[in-house]
């Protein structure tokens, strides 16, 4: 497969956004078509799953040892320590804001627990293995 390096990361992704939207189905009996395209927060980390497999993939293609690893790693770690971070932090301030008029205008579910990034590394990992085995 040509654009396995393309195809893997966006799978992920895909399939990631597809898991929230049936939990949230499940969880509150309503199914919400906005998740699926906007839908920041929750478990897994859905941007952790898409830098991970293709991370994953290149370790698992190339080799642990390569300098193209080294930098994928490290920049999905950098996206990842955002995710969990950054990103949550603006969370917690767009609900203070929302709050405080009395409106909810700003997007409150933004950033992520370390369990949530933690489960999407292992699920980009699965989903890197897979597209190796192919």
């Amino acid at each position: 497969m040509n654009y396995v390096y393309l195809i893997c990361p966006f799978v992920a992704l895909i399939s990631c956004q597809l898991m929230k939207s049936i939990g949230e189905l499940i969880k509150y009996k309503k199914f919400n078509v906005y998740r699926l395209f906007n839908g920041n927060g929750g478990m897994p980390s859905t941007h952790t799953a898409f830098v991970s497999s293709i991370t994953m993939l290149i370790g698992f293609k190339l080799g642990f040892e390569t300098p193209l690893f080294a930098l994928a790693f490290t920049t999905s770690f950098v996206i990842s320590y955002d995710a969990m971070g950054v990103r949550q932090e603006a969370g917690k301030h767009a609900k203070i804001i929302n709050n405080l008029i009395n409106e909810k205008k700003l997007k409150e579910e933004l950033g992520h627990k370390a369990l949530e990034v933690i489960v999407g590394y292992i699920y980009g990992t699965i989903m890197a293995f897979l597209f190796y085995l192919i």
